[in-house]
């Protein structure tokens, strides 16, 4: 029996589960944290049950010796379930990669060039990646890119408005994000109503703490509402979503706001926390319900930006035959999708009150019987993407 092991690595932790590669059953998963404090710690979650250490993790090569620690004394052993691969999410590929991609000193290199376009992640990403290599230097390393499905954009999608010259020469255009989740969910959703993804016209609806939108046209995305960072589109839990650009100048001029404040300013004190105070959507929900009056405008902000792009796309894509909820608010805030819902009759859209209320966390229709648009609630597996996806890269550069 042989597996995956899926990588996600930020700054300061990273998380991991082990897929077998043939069942794509989840084997453990685990978390470290606190990578670099006076005091780290770890998760594992495995056959048997879930444990915690509290250690010194100096850095993530002492966090993945730390994880092998875990598998050796909880199991499942990795001498019984050997590597095939192991694969790593990586926030931004530019427009260099479209594909899962076998890492190298030289993918290294890009992933490093890259992260003036993603200082947050794409240096995590790749401490990560390094310290891997270190624990498992005699195993396939994968890099597979959040915005690789949307290199399919078309030019006028991933276009800004701007100086053609300038924007070449610093990178500016769309990319897109939370790329391996949207194809995911949409071959999920083309294989839950059984018909051919090739012929289905698809809206999938990532929402979370980081939320996106994304038009997809026979397996292939068109647009999609983040742009060359994850800060464009809807409303996020600290994060504005879209914005008129003039604002940042305004605040510039007259709060004397410097470009780093001006970011800290968008990317963690917007959204529902700036409108709110509170970042989580159930603790905006709650609040909202006890009458509190900014934590009801906030919903109603991220719901206004949602109908927006729901109708826009459908308008692209010349209608729409799935619309589909996913990540953990599409998945679990009914109340959200039914206010997301109302008034969208006139797209073909109907929703039914009692499936949208079923608290199943398996895939479901939720749209009533008759509706021209069918709406669903597909739960996303992004470490079982990753995995999928690194098995192909490394079957297709074996010939196997």
């Amino acid at each position: 029996m042989s597996a995956v092991l899926v990588v996600n690595s930020g700054s300061s932790s990273f998380k991991y589960q082990l897929i077998d590669s043939e069942t794509e059953e989840s084997l453990a998963s685990g978390l470290v944290e606190r990578i670099g404090e006076p005091s780290g710690h770890t998760t594992h979650r495995g056959p048997n049950g879930s444990t915690e250490r509290t250690l010194a993790i100096p850095d993530h090569t002492a966090g993945f010796r730390a994880m092998l620690e875990a598998f050796e004394a909880e199991g499942p052993s990795l001498a019984d379930n050997p590597l095939d691969a192991v694969g790593h999410r990586v926030v931004h590929g530019g427009k260099r990669f479209f594909e899962p991609t076998i890492v190298t000193p030289l993918v290294e290199i890009n992933i490093e060039d890259l992260s003036d376009l993603a200082p947050l992640h794409n240096p995590a990403n790749l401490q990560g990646i390094r310290a891997a290599k270190k624990a498992f230097p005699d195993v396939p390393h994968v890099a597979v890119f959040d915005t690789a499905f949307h290199q399919t954009l078309p030019p006028a999608a991933y276009t800004y408005a701007i100086d053609a010259g300038l924007a070449e020469r610093h990178r500016v255009r769309r990319y897109g994000f939370h790329g391996t989740s949207h194809k995911f969910v949409s071959e999920a959703a083309a294989e839950f109503v059984g018909r051919p993804l090739g012929e289905l016209r698809q809206i999938v609806l990532h929402l979370g703490n980081g939320a996106s939108a994304a038009a997809i046209d026979g397996g292939r995305s068109v647009d999609t509402s983040m742009g060359m960072t994850p800060l464009e589109g809807l409303v996020m839990g600290t994060r504005s979503g879209d914005l008129d650009p003039a604002v940042l100048v305004h605040l510039a001029r007259r709060a004397h706001l410097s470009t780093d404040e001006l970011d800290e300013l968008l990317n963690r004190r917007s959204g529902l926390l700036g409108l709110s105070g509170r970042g989580d959507m159930r603790d905006v929900r709650q609040a909202a319900s006890g009458g509190d009056e900014e934590a009801r405008l906030a919903l109603d902000v991220a719901v206004h930006r949602l109908k927006h792009y729901i109708g826009a796309y459908t308008a692209l894509l010349g209608g729409l035959d799935v619309l589909t909820f996913t990540a953990g608010v599409g998945e679990n805030d009914a109340a959200l999708r039914a206010e997301v819902l109302t008034g969208l009759d006139v797209l073909g859209i109907r929703l039914d009150p009692e499936r949208n209320a079923d608290p199943s966390h398996d895939a479901r229709v939720i749209s009533a019987d008759g509706s021209a648009v069918t709406v669903l609630v597909v739960p996303t597996n992004e470490e079982r993407e990753i995995a999928r996806q690194s098995l192909q890269a490394v079957r297709e550069s074996t010939g196997s």
